[in-house]
């Protein structure tokens, strides 16, 4: 049996650009992919905290160092540049392989430069 898990995540990135007539997917800067370990082609989720949206793309590598968050094809319609997102992609794991696994959390400030990581979420209080 498989459990889906959060493998990783880029926290808060900013949308640079919507463009609806590239071929459909997420450009994400290089950098940040090496350092999430998303991997150029995989699934994606990306969750827009500005509208509200929530979709299912892929990723592909944008210019290494450029803070390029692209969102093309049709997803072009449901974020704009300036917008605030979450990208997720998640993992099948067995039970042995939960034992020790973590995510890949990275957090993201001005202009998608990396402020920090983590591979666990603050346990939220009342």
């Amino acid at each position: 049996m498989l459990t889906t898990m959060l493998k990783a995540k880029l926290h808060r990135a900013s949308v640079t650009h919507s463009e609806l007539e590239y071929e459909g997917s997420c450009a994400i800067d290089g950098k940040l992919l090496e350092i999430s370990g998303i991997r150029e082609y995989e699934q994606i989720e990306i969750y827009n905290a500005t509208n509200g949206e929530r979709f299912r793309t892929y990723a592909i590598r944008a210019e290494d160092g450029s803070g390029i968050i692209s969102v093309n094809g049709a997803a072009a319609h449901k974020a704009n540049p300036g917008d605030v997102v979450i990208i997720c992609a998640y993992v099948g794991l067995t039970q042995q392989e939960l034992v020790n696994f973590k995510p890949k959390l990275v957090y993201l400030g001005e202009n998608n430069q990396v402020t920090h990581t983590r591979n666990t979420i603050p346990v939220q209080a009342a």
